[in-house]
């Protein structure tokens, strides 16, 4: 049973039975209590469950140093936070030290003196677990002084202190992070020199600052995260830190869509009265999040970059946002996301691939609508069958009314501005289109959304054309708009 915050004093401490335990004991012992209350640590975290989760509790349960590699958006950083949920909710430390010092167990000079001056009546407060943890991005110009420490002169001075006392010592960051965790997040862009700094910290506990070397049993748990070494030509983990960092754990991005949109939705910013208005049909989300999977598929896109999980974030947030502007226009109440609304997303992938050269010749745009197009056809391909894979004169088409309609001269203009009776409306117009929908089961708020699958994943295997002028979609036949055409030029001759 954990002390009571209420503690005001060393003597009432030493009477409630508290004993001193290290960070990474009690970091094991809750997550003891965790896994045998089956409790979920890592909440909100998905698609782990089997992988870097299981390895991180392990790597806990062994009193181990990690380090998180793996690319961008693999929820690295938000593994490290959730951490601090395994710490005790408060700790008692010696009021007035600088390196929070366990009262039972002091580490610093300030710290001693403190207790040998006022014994039991030493005064104690508590630190909360959100304030045990640190976090500090490496960056090429973060020093050995902003990390470990350097002496201070005007701390010298005003004291009246020689350069051989220890309290003119201002300790960095990791000594102030006593009892805490430490969180360096990409490694590699650390300098060699910097890196080499945390050898002793890491395996003995031994700080040097300036020509004093002073012995101090720091507390700590670090986390490091990183991207691939090869990812990156800034930097690299230098091999004897690597070696001195207990567990490597490799993280992943989600394997399966529905992880993938449990993910989204979770972190997506939508405000509630916007999400109330709008409805987002399963379908739709589900092809938004095939274009990451497709991205990270893509050969032009650099795989060692990664497609971070915020680009369908991102995404959806900006679909979401073009419903919400077109019912604006309109003065509607609600509105329903639509496949034609995609134009929308662009800004949200063209700024979060890396391509390589054959994608940089293609230009960010037509890559992201490149990815679009094979979404959309992987998706269609799932409920529709393939219209290429048809026996001919063997089964009935059934796409033939809907090609039938178009190929009589018949158009369909979608505007990303059409009210949702207008877009129902121009749907219901094709011919054969809402039968072949209701002929998978689909109805309900789902059938527009269907029905406009059709319509986009029939052009994508050329069985009708499609041109998107500004935001707009038009769908119609090339070859009967041809023959159209040159019917009007043979009149004209005549």
């Amino acid at each position: 049973m954990p002390p009571s915050p209420h503690l005001q004093t060393l003597g009432e401490l030493k009477s409630s039975g508290y004993q001193p335990r290290s960070l990474k004991d009690e970091m094991r012992d809750n997550l003891i209590r965790a896994i045998r209350a089956k409790e979920t640590v890592f909440k909100g975290i998905w698609g782990f469950d089997q992988t870097v989760i299981p390895d991180l509790e392990r790597a806990i349960l062994s009193r181990h140093h990690v380090l998180l590699l793996g690319l961008r958006g693999q929820a690295k950083t938000r593994l490290a936070r959730m951490l601090t949920q395994l710490l005790d909710e408060w700790v008692p430390f010696i009021a007035g030290t600088e390196l929070q010092d366990d009262p039972m167990a002091p580490i610093s000079r300030q710290g001693h003196d403190l207790l040998k001056a006022h014994g039991d009546h030493t005064p104690i407060q508590w630190l909360h677990r959100d304030d045990r943890y640190v976090e500090k991005l490496a960056t090429p110009d973060v020093s050995i002084a902003d990390l470990i420490g350097d002496l201070d002169p005007i701390k010298a001075a005003n004291e009246k202190l020689s350069f051989s006392d220890e309290r003119v010592i201002h300790y960095g960051l990791i000594p102030r992070a006593h009892r805490s965790i430490f969180v360096i997040n990409e490694l590699p862009d650390l300098q060699p020199r910097i890196q080499v700094a945390l050898f002793n910290i890491l395996q003995e506990g031994d700080i040097q600052i300036r020509g004093f070397k002073k012995r101090l049993d720091l507390d700590i748990h670090f986390v490091f995260t990183a991207n691939p070494e090869d990812y990156t030509n800034r930097g690299s983990i230098i091999t004897p830190l690597k070696d001195r960092i207990d567990s490597q754990i490799l993280t992943h991005y989600p394997e399966d869509p529905a992880i993938s949109k449990r993910i989204t939705l979770q972190e997506s910013r939508i405000d509630a009265l916007v999400a109330d208005m709008i409805i987002v049909p399963e379908i739709v989300h589900d092809v938004l999040e095939q274009i990451a999977f497709e991205a990270r598929e893509s050969e032009y896109v650099d795989d060692k970059s990664g497609v971070s999980a915020r680009l369908t974030i991102s995404a959806y947030e900006n679909l979401v946002s073009a419903v919400e502007r077109r019912i604006l226009m309109n003065g509607e109440p609600a509105g329903t996301a639509r496949i034609n609304d995609f134009w929308a997303v662009v800004p949200a992938i063209t700024g979060k691939v890396e391509l390589v050269y054959e994608g940089e010749q293609e230009g960010p745009y037509q890559v992201a609508l490149h990815f679009m197009h094979q979404a959309i056809r992987k998706l269609f391909l799932q409920h529709f069958p393939n219209p290429e894979k048809l026996s001919k004169g063997r089964e009935k088409d059934p796409y033939g009314t809907i090609l039938a309609w178009f190929s009589s001269g018949n158009e369909l203009n979608l505007l990303h501005t059409d009210t949702e009776d207008d877009f129902k409306s121009k749907l219901h117009r094709v011919a054969g289109l809402a039968d072949l929908v209701h002929q998978q089961g689909i109805s309900g708020d789902q059938e527009l959304a269907y029905m406009e699958l059709v319509l986009h994943g029939l052009s994508e295997f050329q069985h009708i054309g499609k041109d998107l002028i500004g935001n707009d979609m038009y769908f119609k036949d090339d070859l009967a708009g041809a023959l159209l055409d040159l019917g009007d030029e043979d009149d004209d001759l005549d």
